[in-house]
């Protein structure tokens, strides 16, 4: 099999590590067939897209609605790179599904509209599928409400045209979106489980997600169901395109 590719940007040895876990974990895939690239340790290499089954992309503290001037040398050099790289994969309709971080740098390759205006706290929140979402073989198997775990400080006011909306959350409009047939990226964490969000709680208890004195209510908030849902999209996107 051609592997697949997961492009990181969390600089934190614990949850970056857990993050690659959790994929490996919820896709199914082997370390041979799930390359890691830890972008804020190095250039993205030259990716020959022919050679690999798809790209994951997983979060991290970068927002891409952050005024240029106050992002680090790391995340403008992670941008560029991300928009070389989206210029080919939309333009093939290359499989690539981005989480969290990974929707915000596909919707601003677009030219969505990102501001803080639906930003979520860390927490658990209902997801509902769209008509098109309920058509989509990566949400197979899915309810058409299921809880995901969130927390984000910006999110997508406006999709352009181009894209089609999946799954939405009543704070927070656009939760999931597609372009073309094979691109595809969500609001929420399809990888996370109760313990991989705790270790990010605790990781980034000082990055602004939640006030200090408020670390307890944020762990609550998190244990206030069971998410066992999300990841069944990550087995679908591997099961539709692994080659």
């Amino acid at each position: 099999m051609k592997p697949f590719v997961l492009l990181a940007t969390r600089a934190e040895d614990v949850p970056a590590d857990e993050e690659y876990a959790l994929f490996l974990r919820y896709t199914g895939l082997t370390p041979d067939d799930l390359i890691r690239i830890r972008l804020e340790e190095r250039e993205m290499p030259a990716l020959d897209l022919d050679g690999l089954s798809g790209i994951f992309v997983g979060g991290g503290p970068f927002n891409a609605s952050d005024p240029t001037e106050t992002k680090s040398d790391v995340q403008v050099r992670v941008e560029r790179e991300f928009a070389r790289l989206l210029d080919d994969v939309v333009a093939r309709d290359f499989p690539f599904l981005g989480a969290c971080y990974g929707i915000g740098t596909l919707g601003a390759h677009l030219g969505a509209l990102i501001d803080r205006r639906y930003g979520e706290p860390i927490s658990v929140v209902d997801v509902s599928v769209t008509e098109a979402g309920a058509a989509d073989p990566l949400l197979r198997g899915l309810p058409d409400v299921f809880p995901a775990f969130v927390g984000h400080k910006e999110a997508i006011s406006e999709l352009p045209a181009s894209a089609t909306l999946l799954a939405s959350s009543p704070a927070s409009p656009v939760q999931m979106f597609r372009v073309g047939a094979n691109v595809y990226a969500t609001q929420f964490h399809p990888e996370l489980d109760l313990d991989g969000i705790t270790t990010r709680i605790h990781a980034y208890a000082d990055y602004g997600y939640f006030a200090a004195g408020e670390l307890p209510l944020t762990l609550d908030a998190v244990r206030r169901t069971t998410v066992s849902h999300p990841s069944r999209i990550l087995e679908n996107f591997v099961d539709r395109y692994a080659r």
